[in-house]
């Protein structure tokens, strides 16, 4: 008898491909009509999702400049 390791196995979760089908068969008839905004939506959010990931990888390499110091106000006129 040979052991094989459950995560060594071809199928996910042991679902072939008449299984896989009925179950975007299902899919399809409940959210057939809302699909393409489905779809829409969550390419926004990894899309959004991979703008976030660069802004932090810019934040981490970018070096933060001291302020300046406020202009001081000279007076030139001498009033006495």
């Amino acid at each position: 008898m040979t052991y094989t390791a459950p995560f060594l196995t071809p199928a996910i979760f042991n679902l072939g491909p008449p299984e896989l089908i009925a179950i975007a068969l299902v899919m399809l008839l409940l959210f057939g009509s809302r699909l393409p905004s489905v779809m829409r939506n969550l390419g926004r959010g990894v899309t959004e999702f991979k703008k976030g990931i660069r802004s932090t990888d810019d934040d981490d390499t970018k070096t933060i400049d001291p302020p300046s110091p406020p202009p001081t106000e000279h007076s030139d006129s001498t009033e006495e």
